[in-house]
């Protein structure tokens, strides 16, 4: 049951600040292909594969995207070493050497903060305070605009908590969470506290109790003890007591997202490095159903990566992929054949080469450098699960089964290759090229030439990936 009784504060941001980056980070990378397909038959599978790797200044903390030169291209700025870096987008998943402000920041955020159609940008400096670079709209920012916090903070969050159409900021401090007021130039107002949820790790802002007022999640742990709550807003700017409910796991990251089409938010939670992902269902009035657990952990991170319409969750190595009624089906990652992979860590999606699918960057183990993969998973496939024969008399063909292959992408994809091995044989009506929202079909058959439990594959290379699209196929020879 939730509590809403707050807790003792303690000397706990020695603690917070000697981890900052490790609540994001997760284990994995691959040098230079990584599917969300592990061999199997997937419905608009996202495939994703390494674009960019680029070199930034120093030890990084914090990366945002979002279109700085309003040239609908997405850039990113990264916090790293000594400065603000701002890497403008060729739109290809490549970006431009940086634009470099000083300044050892610890958290970022992004939006526009003087209501002037450009973005602009929040850092959080190791002091109390925090500083914001109005955007000029051509990709470079002003001089930094300052406001007192009462400590150091955190994770930072951005939304319009009174209601007066300025943005303001809600950020993790010393045990407590503060709301600072814009005042729609820049600059903030005195922080307001709250320090009713102990021990505050990450945030997520939302309307969960649908009243219009913009709420907090947020996810927590010290101890022994690991937790996510809720805070209600009361729309002036503070924020009532929190809702705390316990988790099985130390949590590491936490996103709000309607993950049913019903108007009420849900909430996903990564666990930090390990003990799985988590997704609890919410009732439309600030309180959640008992949560459903999945494979991966880590930083989360929620978008339609299929385009089937529905949300999808990255958590760590694993995709899951949305039904839209809340429930999720799990795809580990596969990684390629190379060796010596690095640990990186999931900061952003966002469309990076205009194709309409959500790619993702990750910042490196060390710190140094930033990674982007591209989402080149727009080839799905139906019925969505391996194909498997029955029993067949060697020497004679099964009948056939029938796979049907669509481009859910925006434009024409080739068809450049297709094998297929083992004991089975196809046809297909794919041709040289499948345009954009069209279907072929292949018909399999099962040709066993010796008893036993048989396994194959049609690899399909396309236009869109440098990697195959993979149908597994069994059956039994008797």
């Amino acid at each position: 049951m939730p509590s809403s009784s707050p807790r003792p504060d303690s000397d706990l941001m020695r603690f917070l600040m000697t981890r900052p980056r490790s609540f994001r980070l997760c284990g994995w990378m691959c040098a230079s292909a990584l599917f969300f397909c592990f061999g199997v038959v997937l419905a608009a599978c996202a495939q994703f594969e390494t674009r960019a790797t680029i070199g930034v200044a120093g030890q990084s903390s914090g990366l945002v995207l979002g279109d700085f030169n309003h040239d609908g291209k997405l850039d990113a700025a990264v916090t790293a070493g000594n400065s603000l870096s701002i890497f403008l987008g060729n739109g290809d998943g490549t970006f431009r050497a940086s634009i470099n402000y000083p300044g050892v920041y610890y958290s970022i955020a992004v939006a526009d903060f003087n209501n002037d159609g450009n973005l602009d940008l929040v850092v959080a400096p190791y002091s109390n305070n925090i500083d914001v670079f109005l955007g000029k709209g051509d990709g470079t920012f002003q001089g930094p605009l300052s406001s007192l916090t009462t400590g150091p903070l955190g994770s930072l969050v951005v939304g319009d908590f009174n209601g007066d159409h300025r943005m303001d900021i809600a950020g993790v401090g010393n045990s407590y969470i503060s709301v600072l007021l814009g005042n729609g130039d820049g600059t903030f107002q005195s922080s307001i506290d709250n320090s009713s949820f102990f021990a505050p790790g990450q945030l997520a802002v939302g309307d969960f109790n649908n009243d219009h007022k913009l709420d907090v999640a947020v996810v927590g742990s010290f101890g022994g003890s690991s937790n996510f709550g809720v805070l209600f807003g009361n729309g002036n700017g503070t924020l009532q007591g929190s809702f705390t409910y316990p988790l099985p796991t130390t949590p590491g990251s936490v996103a709000a997202a309607d993950f049913r089409h019903d108007g009420k938010l849900d909430l996903a939670i990564g666990g930090y490095i390990s003990g799985g992902a988590f997704v609890f269902l919410g009732n439309g009035d600030g309180k959640f159903q008992t949560g459903a657990s999945y494979a991966g952990s880590g930083p989360i991170l929620v978008q339609d990566f299929n385009g089937d319409g529905h949300l999808d969750i990255v958590a760590g190595v694993t995709l899951l992929l949305g039904d839209g009624d809340g429930a999720f089906r799990e795809f580990p990652s596969a990684y390629g054949p190379q060796s010596g992979a690095v640990s990186d860590g999931l900061e952003a999606a966002g469309d990076l080469n205009g194709d309409a699918l959500p790619d993702l960057v990750f910042l490196d183990s060390q710190h140094d450098k930033f990674t982007t993969m591209l989402n080149t998973g727009v080839i799905s496939f139906y019925p969505t699960t391996a194909i498997s024969f029955p029993a067949q008399l060697i020497g004679t063909v099964s009948r056939p089964k029938t796979v049907r292959l669509s481009n859910t992408g925006p434009v024409a994809i080739a068809v450049k290759l297709v094998k297929i091995s083992g004991s089975f044989k196809e046809a297909n009506t794919c041709g040289r090229s499948l345009k954009a929202g069209a279907t072929c079909e292949f018909k399999v058959v099962f040709a066993p030439t010796k008893s036993g439990l048989q396994s194959g594959g049609i690899a399909i290379t396309d236009g869109a990936s440098s990697k195959p699209q993979y149908i597994e196929l069994s059956g039994v020879g008797k």
